[in-house]
């Protein structure tokens, strides 16, 4: 697996990623992750509708929750034409309860415990913590990148405007 350095950090302190890295203008990397129901999710799940990507360390952090938050208000008024996905490394049992307790329903929240296909597949993986780096990507209907945001520190937020206004652009 590749492994990149001097990418990103946590908290000040250099990190390294590991997978796949994707570019704007790739074609998007399938993927199968877990719903929060056990069952397997892959981009083809998706097809036809612009796609907001928005992989998190954990649900259960103050800058994972303000972000998946955010998006949540987002979603809901960005048409059926958008769909926002959440991908972490928690449980599916873990982030169904936060949704719940957090009353998200406009996103879709996505466990990529089991294989770390999605991190491996966008090369997004942090070798040291086995959770996924802070990044948002766009892919349109045709399934090509046409945005992404790998955040060099973890603990920062996502321009929140500037992966909607992707997204918008691509419908």
């Amino acid at each position: 697996m590749t492994e990149r350095t001097g990418i990103i950090t946590f908290k000040g302190n250099g990190l390294t990623l590991q997978g796949s890295p994707v570019s704007v203008g790739d074609k998007a990397p399938d993927f199968t992750v877990l719903g929060n129901d056990l069952s397997p999710k892959t981009l083809a799940d998706f097809k036809g509708k612009v796609l907001i990507l928005s992989a998190v360390p954990s649900l259960d952090t103050p800058v994972c929750d303000v972000e998946t938050r955010r998006f949540n208000q987002e979603a809901a008024n960005l048409g059926n034409g958008i769909a926002v996905l959440t991908i972490s490394a928690d449980l599916p049992f873990a982030q169904a309860r936060w949704c719940g307790a957090a009353g998200i329903n406009a996103v879709t929240t996505l466990s990529d415990h089991k294989d770390m296909a999605f991190g491996a597949a966008y090369g997004l993986i942090i070798k040291e913590l086995r959770l996924l780096t802070r990044a948002v990507l766009v892919v349109n209907k045709e399934g090509k990148i046409v945005y992404q945001e790998v955040l060099p520190e973890v603990t920062n937020e996502p321009n929140y405007e500037a992966a909607i206004a992707a997204a918008r652009a691509a419908l």
